[in-house]
């Protein structure tokens, strides 16, 4: 699989795993949050409305690096700058896109950063979002193996209006071939038990969620 890791413009966080990666993205401020990590981005993208253009440019001349590597898009547009980072992954035909810095702050950039990972998802890439505390992947019509991690949580969510054939093994609550409904939480909070579980979804996009909460006991 090609690997490019998308730094946002959310909160940032360190790198909370060894990542390899094949291209980088940064979006409008994840720039500087690119450099905090101690890195130089292949690409830059966004409308740049939370961090001067200029500066960026400016920047890079100082690092003795080009310019070229930027990409700048109309603030009245359709698509979030996390948006345009994925799409241009999937052009370049990255089929692994790690998002990082995609949370915090503000709630609405949070969930669009969620239907981000969907539209990356029904284009043909796994997308994952990373920080210290939490780790999301996105799970349609397939399943996905997730190893133990201790001290977290993990919670199901169905993004579909139904999610059909969910089963769930090696966990606390385990099920077999339930429906989950995006109007009830029925999958919040669970906990892998075995040193790894298994989430297969028959017909649905799940949200799969591992959260830290410190106590690897609490369910």
């Amino acid at each position: 699989m090609k690997t490019c890791l998308i730094i946002s413009g959310g909160d940032f966080n360190g790198l909370p795993e060894a990542i390899e990666y094949d291209y980088t993205i940064a979006c409008d401020r994840g720039y500087e949050h690119a450099i905090k990590l101690g890195l130089a981005p292949d690409m830059i993208i966004g409308d740049y409305d939370s961090l001067s253009l200029d500066k960026i440019k400016k920047d890079l001349r100082n690092k003795g690096l080009s310019d070229t590597g930027v990409l700048k898009f109309p603030v009245k547009k359709d698509d979030s700058d996390t948006m345009l980072a994925i799409k241009h992954a999937l052009e370049k035909g990255y089929d692994n896109i790690i998002v990082t810095c995609a949370l915090g702050g503000r709630f609405d950039h949070t969930f669009a950063n969620i239907q981000s990972m969907v539209y990356a998802k029904e284009h043909g890439a796994d997308c994952r979002i990373i920080s210290e505390n939490e780790r999301m992947y996105i799970l349609k019509n397939g399943s996905l193996v997730l190893k133990k991690r201790p001290g977290h949580s993990l919670s199901v969510f169905s993004l579909s209006n139904e999610s059909r054939g969910v089963t769930i093994k090696g966990a606390l609550y385990e099920t077999e071939d339930i429906t989950l409904t995006n109007t009830f939480p029925l999958g919040l909070s669970n906990v892998i038990t075995a040193p790894e579980t298994s989430i297969s979804v028959k017909e649905g996009t799940l949200l799969l969620v591992e959260s830290f909460m410190g106590d690897d006991n609490h369910p």
